[in-house]
């Protein structure tokens, strides 16, 4: 289409340089283009704008096949027009469905920072410094309970202490690291 052709809901304009096609383009505007957009807005949920794109594409596609407008096989262009701008409206709908969800900055507001890779780093440094401060007793059960994986009996009978000694090496070694490192000590509940 050249520049002077006006394909919004309303009425076209076609201008002294306008071409056949782009008049035959108005003419449909004109005469299909408000029951396009009707069904067209129930399709969209009410969306108008959805709606005013997507009667346009269904005049583009019109305007891209002349051959359908021209059939001599109906009376009317209209079935066409509304069947191919229902299945705009349609592809339409799965393609947002396709997409995740777009998020609002009220969304991202409230979103939950997580720590980069140079904050995760300087938290281990952190840690490793401070189990340096614990006592050896202490030290043994943190690492083969906390950072090992090992059960309460497993690391007891590593150690070759009773069960419950390793409950209260690990408990008092939390306690003395939640006093040596105060900002983490949401971590180590």
């Amino acid at each position: 289409m050249t520049a002077g052709t006006s394909l919004t809901h309303g009425t076209a304009a076609p201008t002294p340089r306008a071409t056949t096609a782009e008049h035959e383009l108005a003419a449909l505007q004109r005469e299909h283009g408000r029951p396009l957009f009707a069904l067209l807005l129930r399709l969209c949920d009410g969306d108008r704008q959805r709606a005013e794109d997507l009667v346009q594409e269904t005049l583009v596609r019109a305007w891209q096949h002349p051959e359908a407008l021209h059939a001599t096989d109906f009376d009317s262009v209209r079935p066409w027009l509304l069947t191919v701008a229902r299945r705009l409206a349609i592809d339409a709908r799965r393609a947002r469905r396709a997409r995740p969800p777009e998020t609002g900055a009220e969304v991202l507001e409230n979103a939950r920072v997580t720590a980069d890779h140079a904050e995760r780093a300087a938290a281990m440094l952190d840690v490793r410094e401070a189990v340096k401060t614990l006592t050896p007793e202490h030290r043994d059960v943190l690492v083969l309970v906390y950072f090992l994986g090992a059960s309460v009996a497993e690391a007891a009978q590593t150690l070759g202490v009773p069960p419950g000694t390793v409950k209260s090496r690990a408990y008092y070694a939390l306690r003395a690291l939640r006093r040596v490192l105060p900002g983490y000590a949401a971590d180590l509940h």
